[in-house]
């Protein structure tokens, strides 16, 4: 495991985060309708190893279905950077193209078939 600190944030430049991630582990691309629509790659974070700049009142929350992820975004801009994910509740799902000066050409972009998300979460956690 190799961790190192990351910045990034949003569009607007409203919302602003740092956090401890892994990028040589592999980064999610999955398929299920909120991911797909959005283009979000999941680069998973310890909560604790997260820090908001910021307040989270000054976001907006999503939530949906079983209403365990906790989808925050920008009410400026709308980008969303990153999510409480509900295969990883206690974690940080960062968005990588939300990573400042990241390249996504360098990182293990792995397909991950989140529209059958219950018989293939075991095989994230």
């Amino acid at each position: 495991m190799t961790k190192q600190m990351v910045t990034g944030g949003c569009h607007c430049g409203a919302v602003r985060f740092r956090a401890e991630a892994d990028l040589a582990q592999p980064v999610l691309a999955c398929n299920c309708s909120i991911c797909h629509m959005v283009g979000f790659l999941h680069v998973i974070a310890p909560a604790p190893e997260f820090q908001l700049e910021g307040e989270w009142d000054a976001l907006t929350l999503y939530e949906f279905n079983s209403g365990i992820a906790k989808h925050w975004f920008c009410p400026r801009c709308g980008v969303k950077a990153f999510y409480r994910p509900r295969s990883h509740p206690e974690d940080i799902s960062i968005n990588a193209r939300c990573i400042d000066d990241v390249e996504l050409d360098a990182l293990d972009i792995t397909p991950f078939d989140g529209r059958n998300w219950e018989a293939n979460v075991a095989d994230i956690r």
